[in-house]
């Protein structure tokens, strides 16, 4: 396993779990437009109505804040990135990831995660904002952006876009942002039973099916604290009011929602620190039981 750089405690949100640091590594804030685009049953009026969405995750017309990062944390002496974002440079058909140039990989390294420090990349499913990272551009060709990581997604995820009939797009991100790992020999594929799979002592992958085929949550667990890592499971918080909301490119929606109520139920009124993937800031808390659904409960990132 690799050593840890030196990190600045300033450079990321963090939250403690157990004697686990679980940092935010921030790529970018979603433009307005993408809330009624991916989320299209979160209607004005049912934004409206949950005033605890108001500040941090709608503001006041309505409009819901989508964020783009990574979680970063050593578990073990293991270091592990889940998902990696948009990536740089990337030609994508969404415009709003389209050609990115942002300080990514600056905020990852000063938060003590250099990408040759990195031992595990763990990748929710195979979509092009969570997979960007994956790979940089050296000189003209695309190459693992964390060359002594194993990168690991679940096995029915890659063989279900194997059989997939792709769009132009689709067949871009996996030339740029999967095969190359492919190539190089550093994609671990996992079997992912019902009742989920651990990795590594204290690191565990919880099918959460219907978004993709193979998505997986991410639990980790130290000293008898938990958190989850929610992927693209719940992508917004007012999912939470209702769990029906599902995603314009669900592949799967009925799955989808069966599978987003089942980690609801299970989540709520426990102390497990719930980290969604494109949850805007405050990014982390619990699920809590409210008016038939859920809420989210922020927890604010602070010192280690």
């Amino acid at each position: 396993m690799s050593t840890a750089p030196v990190a600045d405690p300033a450079a990321a949100p963090s939250w403690t779990v157990g004697d686990v640091t679980v940092h935010r590594v921030d790529e970018v804030l979603l433009p307005p437009a993408t809330g009624p685009w991916l989320l299209p049953d979160a209607t004005p009026d049912l934004v409206a109505a949950q005033d605890w969405l108001r500040p941090h995750f709608a503001d006041d017309e309505g409009t819901l804040r989508l964020h783009s990062h990574s979680f970063a944390f050593e578990l073990g002496g293991l270091r592990v990135l889940v998902d990696t974002g948009i990536g740089n440079g990337k030609e994508r058909a969404n415009p709003a990831w389209h050609n990115l140039d942002t300080g990514y990989l600056r905020r990852l390294t000063a938060a003590g995660f250099a990408p040759d420090s990195i031992d595990l990349v763990i990748l929710t499913h195979l979509h092009a904002d969570h997979v960007g990272w994956n790979t940089r551009n050296v000189n003209g060709t695309w190459v693992p952006t964390f060359p002594r990581a194993r990168y690991l997604t679940s096995r029915d995820e890659r063989k279900f876009w194997a059989g997939y009939d792709m769009e132009p797009a689709r067949e871009q991100m996996f030339r740029d942002s999967v095969i190359p790992v492919e190539e190089a020999g550093l994609l671990d594929l996992v079997d992912v039973p019902a009742g989920g799979t651990d990795i590594a002592p204290g690191l565990r992958l919880l099918p959460t099916p219907g978004h993709t085929p193979g998505h997986v949550a991410v639990e980790l667990t130290s000293h008898g604290r938990t958190a989850l890592i929610t992927g693209d499971c719940v992508h917004h918080p007012v999912q939470l009011a209702d769990p029906a909301v599902g995603a314009c490119v669900d592949i799967d929606p009925r799955q989808s929602e069966a599978s987003r109520r089942t980690l609801l139920a299970a989540l709520a009124g426990t102390d497990t620190l719930v980290l969604g993937t494109h949850f805007a800031p405050p990014t982390a808390g619990h699920i809590v039981r409210h008016e038939g659904g859920y809420r989210f409960s922020p927890v604010f990132a602070g010192p280690r």
